[in-house]
């Protein structure tokens, strides 16, 4: 096996996945903290957090990060997700230490200047208001809300204005001192790396941080609901959606299978029903995403507003006779190749095996061997399909709509076509 983990004494994880035949290499660090970190009154502070992170340190300026990292033709780049937080790097394998020296100068040593917080506020506040203005993106925030209401889980990753506009300095410093700790932390790399040279690297760019993270968070609760918006629009956007599986549940792949049958390409049964023999979306698709303790399944479609009234009875006969019926075992081995083609695909990317690297760690403790990942997925059948199928579509449903939604019917309507009202 190509990977190697060394963890120092302060908890740091040091995660590498030599891949020789490359001349790059991708590294970076993944944090155990998202916005389900987040309280309340501080909601969108773990995003706010990695854009400062590039807005300067004790040795560098803003400008002189990007400057020397595009000096050597490397890509630096962040994410913030529910669950946690990523900053990564990717460059030739020569500059690696340079690679890793700008990662860790900039999580060790942010100086948080007051001028450039306010500019990057008002850049996150310019975020958010192009999110709202995009009804396709702004939906699946709308739709998570109502999955998990009234809860961290539920919240935008970006914050909202009001509590963007009120994020003080000392908000952002705290949650990085008690969320960014070395036992919460993963330095992951992927390509031409040598490991033992990676960890000592390490040690010396990370060996101050603390070593225990306050890891306290709130507990996932799937709510379900509906929320409708009315606004001037050509076309209309929905997602109906239920409660998934979680990373660690045992339907975690029937799930994947179940997702990729149901609406994850043009082979599925989604595409081929709703655009291809009726035509009434543009685009459609389903998608799964697991927690660390819970999970949501749902399917996206973008429709004109006179067609919506036919769309969403279609759509519910599909996922409840998804529910009712097992699928053939043709279209489960289609949909099993397809997640395992994606899988392996991915491996061919230094940037995808780093992140792949990064999460399961945080995740399961340790990598998991794509050989057991592929034995999990080939071990699919009928049964567990229909098992998930079952169990998913079986919870209470979630609804958010925006557009012209004059024809979209009441929620309790749309409920009573599937499974769990049906029941």
């Amino acid at each position: 096996m190509s990977v190697r983990v060394t963890r120092l004494s302060n908890g740091l994880t040091v995660a590498t996945d030599r891949m020789d035949h490359v001349a790059t290499a991708s590294l970076g660090i993944w944090v155990g903290a998202g916005t389900r970190a987040e309280p309340a009154e501080i909601n969108g502070v773990a995003h706010f957090l990695e854009h400062m992170a590039f807005k300067g340190t004790e040795r560098r300026s803003a400008r002189m990060i990007a400057e020397e990292i595009e000096a050597v033709g490397g890509i630096l780049n962040a994410y913030t997700a529910r669950e946690n937080t990523a900053y990564y790097v990717k460059v030739l394998a020569e500059d690696v230490p340079l690679a890793l020296d700008i990662v860790s100068d900039i999580l060790m040593n942010p100086t948080f200047d007051p001028v450039e917080l306010d500019r990057e506020r008002s850049v996150i506040l310019q975020e958010i208001g192009q999110a709202h203005d995009t009804p396709d993106d702004i939906i699946f925030d709308h739709f998570q809300e109502h999955a998990y209401r009234d809860q961290a889980m539920g919240r935008p990753t970006l914050g909202t204005v009001e509590t963007v506009r009120a994020m003080p300095r000392e908000a952002i410093r705290d949650f990085m001192g008690r969320r960014y700790a070395g036992d919460r932390m993963v330095l992951a790399a992927a390509g031409n790396v040598d490991h033992d040279r990676i960890v000592a690297l390490a040690e010396a760019a990370f060996g101050a941080l603390r070593p225990r993270a306050d890891v306290s968070i709130e507990a996932a609760r799937y709510t379900g609901g509906e929320i409708r918006e009315t606004r001037e629009s050509e076309q209309v956007h929905l997602i109906l959606g239920f409660q998934g599986s979680s990373y660690t549940d045992r339907d975690f792949y029937p799930a994947a299978v179940l997702n990729t049958a149901l609406g994850g390409g043009m082979s599925s049964r989604l595409f081929q029903q709703i655009r291809e023999e009726r035509g009434l979306v543009y685009s459609i698709f389903s998608f799964n995403a697991s927690f660390a303790d819970d999970g949501i399944f749902g399917v996206y479609a973008g429709t004109g507003p006179e067609d919506v009234g036919e769309l969403v009875p279609v759509l519910c006969d599909e996922i409840a006779g998804v529910a009712a019926r097992p699928m053939p075992a043709e279209e489960i081995a289609r949909a099993r190749a397809q997640v395992k083609a994606a899988m392996l695909m991915a491996r061919e990317s230094t940037g995808a095996r780093c992140d792949q690297l990064g999460q399961q760690i945080l995740i399961h403790g340790q990598p998991i061997p794509i050989e057991e990942q592929v034995a999990k997925l080939e071990a699919v059948d009928a049964e567990a399909v229909a098992r998930a199928a079952g169990r998913i579509f079986g919870t209470a449903p979630t609804l958010a709509a925006t557009g012209p939604l004059g024809r979209l019917e009441s929620f309790d309507r749309i409920a009573g076509r599937l499974p769990a009202r049906a029941a």
